[in-house]
């Protein structure tokens, strides 16, 4: 039996609410994903994507091994350490006295987590060289918001492709045959930030704020086109 179990999990909406999928991976014992699963969720919410990729994970995996998940929602991340004590004495009432959103999601992950080790860490979204696990399950998230459809490895299923935005951030060359590959320069895609961040420029940007991405990252969207050029 593993001494531990290393794992990520992510959720996407197209929408917010709008199409949306969920996905979770387990990496083998030298870190490479190994395991993973993804599932639509017709239309739904970001948080309740979320909510659904960690409680698919914790469902999946052995209670008796301990396991590290790395996410980056926040929310999700805060639902089932921070704010749970709090709803639970509350009745399932927010402070401010309304009912918690996504209870029976969260109600769920409580009981699968009651008596295990887990170790919920965050990580960064969409960082260059950021942590490859969840990078795997946010692309697997995507891909299965905008399919509708389950994949994963007991299926048989490939490896989710990458980002646009990262397929778009690849370089170009010409071939010796006159074709065109990719050359360099950003994606057109601009995005609202999940998390505050510093751009390229020396500038930070907030959350719901538009970036894009450029080769060194995410950042102001006219950083962007500065550094195509």
């Amino acid at each position: 039996m593993r001494e531990r179990v290393v794992a990520a999990c992510d959720g996407a909406s197209k929408g917010n609410p709008g199409p949306a999928g969920w996905a979770w991976v387990i990496s083998d014992e030298s870190g490479e994903p190994s395991r993973w699963e993804a599932g639509p969720l017709g239309t739904a919410t970001n948080n309740v994507a979320e909510l659904t990729a960690l409680e698919r994970l914790l469902a999946a995996t052995d209670p008796a091994v301990p396991l590290e998940i790395r996410m980056d929602s926040q929310y999700a991340m805060k639902a089932v350490t921070t704010w749970l004590p709090g709803w639970k004495r509350n009745g399932w009432k927010t402070a401010a006295g309304k009912p918690v959103a996504n209870r029976d999601l969260v109600v769920r992950i409580d009981e699968l987590l009651s008596g295990r080790s887990v170790d919920l860490r965050y990580v960064p979204a969409h960082q260059v060289d950021g942590d490859r696990l969840n990078d795997f399950a946010d692309r697997a998230a995507s891909q299965a918001a905008s399919a509708q459809q389950a994949a994963g490895s007991a299926l048989g299923s490939p490896e989710p492709p990458p980002a646009p935005a990262a397929a778009a951030a690849a370089p170009r060359r010409r071939t010796n045959g006159g074709k065109t590959a990719r050359r360099s320069g950003g994606s057109t895609r601009t995005i609202k930030a999940k998390f505050p961040g510093r751009c390229v420029c020396g500038r930070s940007y907030a959350a719901g704020e538009p970036i894009a991405r450029n080769d060194k990252g995410w950042g102001h969207p006219e950083c962007r086109t500065g550094l195509a050029g």
